[in-house]
């Protein structure tokens, strides 16, 4: 191989070999420095490759040099249908502005993951499908429009405080295209929040929401959400299901707020799930026929359900029956004062999985109850049977304001739904209990 100089200040330079010659450029940068060019035709088209070190520069022009005369040596030796297969591939490549070797170059760097030409082409179409059509857009932009959306929407502020709060931590994570994000990123980021199950599930319904929402604007191709392939999550894996006992309620009631004292009571003793609850109205609760309207707006389930009012609960809701508005001004320090005077530890949806469980041990009876509580007798069957005792049960019901007497047991009344008439009663009977020890 033979290097030439020019004869001004021995630039620029020829790195030789055969017939074939790579020229090497030295320029002076904008800071004052040199730079070193290497001028490549090896895709047909002259390009420049930088360099900032002199030698660099002189050792990439001598490998191209090499590969040039070796390209020559076998172009001389080609028969003539593998130049007809030359022209040909060149003539594919002529539409799309691309040579011969930088379009083998890519398949060669395709083929290190992909192993095949076949799956090439399928990871070319999937690529497309993914991208095609779509609008980029900010995981954070995406969130913010998404919790606009369901403001004007009238979502209730519980859902959208924990939908802003969970959404708003993922988007610090993925300051990104929301279309770029990929099932494992999710599916580690989700694993790594090292909360509870039924929590991890919580946050995975949320992003699910998120992703939904960004393939029906377009921010995300049909078909890619990458929530659908990770891993199902069980709210409960261990089975466990946590109650409060008579004690624990009666404490939690002499202590909670006067304003926080009605959304213990109708959790407790309706069954009513705090979602519920903080939507209910006064006007929902018909202290004279002695049921609560649950209707399809404030249920979880959009159906419209009646939850008789048992005689403990009456007398809890008794000094509230003149109110009107919101039954739950969303106090968010009540709870947690409530808590700290009492010294009980609180149980996540032990309210209503107490009510079910205590319910069921009086009324032997899945349907009713589920009813009541507006889920499936399935639920109820799986989850609360034989957690208590019928005995368990009247002291649970049997809970009381001070100075009230225990309610006289009763014959059960049949649950009111939405395809029977109400029965013509001043108030509904109960089940009655004995006092809670």
């Amino acid at each position: 191989m033979k290097t030439t100089l020019s004869r001004k200040q021995n630039w620029p330079r020829k790195i030789t070999l055969g017939r074939v010659s790579v020229t090497v450029y030295r320029r002076r940068t904008p800071t004052g420095n040199f730079a070193f060019m290497v001028s490549n035709y090896a895709d047909g088209k002259r390009r420049f490759d930088s360099y900032a070190d002199e030698s660099l520069a002189l050792e990439a022009a001598g490998k191209l040099a090499r590969q040039l005369s070796e390209c020559e040596v076998l172009a001389a030796a080609m028969t003539n249908e593998q130049a007809s297969e030359y022209a040909a591939s060149v003539q594919k490549l002529k539409p799309f502005n691309v040579g011969l070797l930088s379009a083998a170059d890519a398949v060669a760097q395709a083929l290190k993951f992909v192993s095949d030409l076949p799956g090439i082409v399928a990871a070319a179409k999937f690529f497309n499908q993914r991208h095609k059509g779509v609008t980029p857009q900010r995981v954070a932009d995406v969130v913010a429009e998404l919790l606009a959306l369901k403001q004007a929407r009238g979502k209730s502020e519980r859902y959208l405080r924990d939908l802003n709060c969970r959404l708003n931590r993922f988007a610090e994570t993925f300051q990104k295209n929301i279309g770029d994000v990929t099932t494992p990123e999710l599916q580690s980021w989700l694993d790594g929040l090292k909360l509870a199950p039924r929590s991890v599930k919580n946050f995975r319904a949320a992003i699910e929401t998120l992703f939904s929402f960004a393939e029906s604007r377009g921010y995300l191709a049909k078909g890619c959400n990458p929530v659908d392939d990770t891993e199902q999550i069980s709210g409960n894996s261990d089975g466990a299901i946590e109650i409060f006992t008579p004690k624990e309620i009666t404490t939690l009631l002499n202590h909670a707020a006067e304003d926080y004292l009605p959304l213990l009571a109708l959790g407790a003793f309706a069954g009513l799930r705090t979602a519920e609850a903080e939507r209910l109205e006064w006007s929902d609760i018909d202290f004279e026929g002695g049921f609560i309207h649950v209707g399809a707006d404030k249920a979880k389930t959009r159906t419209r359900r009646l939850v008789p009012i048992l005689p403990n609960l009456s007398a809890w809701l008794k000094p509230y029956a003149e109110r009107t508005g919101k039954v739950w001004p969303h106090s968010k320090r009540a709870r947690r004062e409530m808590l700290r005077a009492s010294g009980v530890k609180w149980k996540d949806n032990a309210l209503r999985h107490s009510f079910c469980s205590y319910r069921l041990a009086v009324t032997h009876d899945a349907a009713k109850t589920s009813l009541e509580a507006g889920n499936s007798p399935q639920m109820i069957f799986r989850h609360y049977r034989e957690l208590v005792k019928p005995a368990d049960g009247l002291a649970w019901f049997g809970v009381m304001p001070q100075g009230e007497a225990a309610p006289v047991t009763t014959k059960p009344v049949p649950v009111v739904t939405r395809r029977q008439s109400l029965p013509n009663v001043a108030r509904m009977p109960q089940v009655g209990t004995t006092a809670a020890n």
